[in-house]
């Protein structure tokens, strides 16, 4: 089995020298423009104690950081040594007294904003996800009969960007065939039993449809049969794209672009439950589970999250762990804008563009309600530690 490993290894080295010896596109990266915080809408109406509380937690996950290590791919964000400093002032902060003017005042004395553009320009896709419910037992029955898988022991991730500075937030993941590192089985073949018999099992859910959206999701609270509430947590992800069943139902013909939400995507696949696979199949993407304990959902960078705090972005363009102010509105007017200073700390297969972000909205059918409708444009900025140079480093 190891020498197994080894090939397969081998294998992804080949294929990421390979990729490496693509040229740089300058296209392909964020580009900052500086700017002041009064050029932020409603800066000074945004109570971002929440964000410090969130930034707190992700200058812990910074503890033991090569000074000179880069944040963020071409180094966007500055070096670790340029986040120390921010960091250790946080910490002495304190959180006792601290009311909203401390906290933006804190803010503007030890961060620049640089708006944030990219290939597509300054305005960006701004959507919402939350941690999703669903109803499960540890046992199979009648009832409880869609599996919840846990990680497979031969699946191997690689983080590229580990290799090579430009593939910095790419992955990829397969499993060894012999000598050679192949796709893991897709969304059909789990579906159809590629898994079973295995033991990984995690839990037993009673809705196919559920689950899917779990995944999604990437975490869930799994009510079980005696009331108890388990909270559940991405473990990983077979490496296969994620395809958004919204366009295929689009494509189809099946759904308008402007109807297509979360809520009407249900509906769908409820009404139309002997197509319902075959639509979810589409996306071949599929995700495994972990059980968790404590504070949760855990998000990429492996901090929880917190609710209107954390966000979701593409690690192609924004590392983890830097705050980022987003202003968003509804193009149809019919919710409220999202203004507010938030940290990067998760990222998910939808979330692909450099002024792309998905907004963790918490638990609870209003979380939900609101995650499932959202789909705001907008504009976001990055905030760096003073002294770091935006311009240099993006361009």
């Amino acid at each position: 089995m190891r020498s197994s490993f080894l090939s397969g290894l081998a294998a992804l080295l080949v294929l990421v020298s390979l990729a490496a010896c693509a040229p740089r596109v300058a296209e392909d990266r964020a580009v900052l423009s500086p700017a002041r915080f009064s050029d932020l809408p409603d800066w000074q109406a945004d109570d971002p104690r929440g964000a410090l509380a969130a930034l707190d937690r992700s200058c812990a996950k910074r503890a033991g950081r090569s000074a000179g290590r880069a944040v963020g791919p071409f180094a966007i964000a500055g070096f670790e040594r340029d986040w120390a400093k921010a960091c250790a002032a946080l910490a002495a902060l304190g959180r006792g007294g601290l009311d909203a003017a401390r906290a933006r005042a804190f803010i503007e004395k030890n961060f620049s904003p640089w708006a944030i553009s990219g290939p597509d320009g300054e305005d960006g896709l701004f959507t919402g996800y939350y941690e999703a419910s669903a109803r499960g037992a540890r046992k199979k029955s009648a009832r409880y009969n869609v599996p919840l898988y846990r990680r497979p022991s031969d699946l191997i991730e690689a983080d590229l960007g580990s290799f090579f500075e430009e593939f910095r937030g790419r992955s990829i993941a397969g499993r060894v065939q012999g000598s050679r590192l192949v796709p893991y089985a897709d969304r059909r073949r789990i579906g159809n039993g590629a898994l079973s018999g295995k033991g990984l099992e995690l839990l037993w859910l009673d809705d196919p449809v559920d689950a899917f959206f779990l995944e999604i999701q990437g975490s869930g609270r799994i009510t079980l049969p005696d009331g108890k509430i388990l909270r559940v947590g991405f473990a990983g992800k077979n490496g296969r794209p994620y395809t958004a069943i919204g366009r295929v139902l689009i494509d189809m013909g099946a759904m308008d672009r402007d109807a297509v939400s979360m809520q009407s995507i249900r509906a769908w696949l409820a009404a139309n439950p002997q197509k319902a696979r075959e639509v979810m199949e589409k996306n071949a993407a599929y995700v495994f589970f972990r059980e968790l304990n404590g504070d949760g959902p855990i998000g990429g960078e492996g901090v929880p999250l917190t609710p209107g705090r954390s966000l979701a972005i593409d690690r192609r363009y924004l590392p983890y762990g830097v705050p980022v102010y987003v202003a968003a509105e509804d193009p149809q007017g019919v919710m409220p804008s999202h203004r507010a200073l938030m940290v990067a700390q998760d990222t998910g297969g939808a979330i692909r563009g450099a002024v792309r972000g998905d907004i963790f909205l918490g638990a609870g059918e209003a979380a939900a309600e609101r995650a499932g409708r959202m789909k705001m444009r907008g504009r976001a900025w990055i905030l760096l530690p003073v002294g770091v140079d935006g311009r240099r480093i993006s361009s």
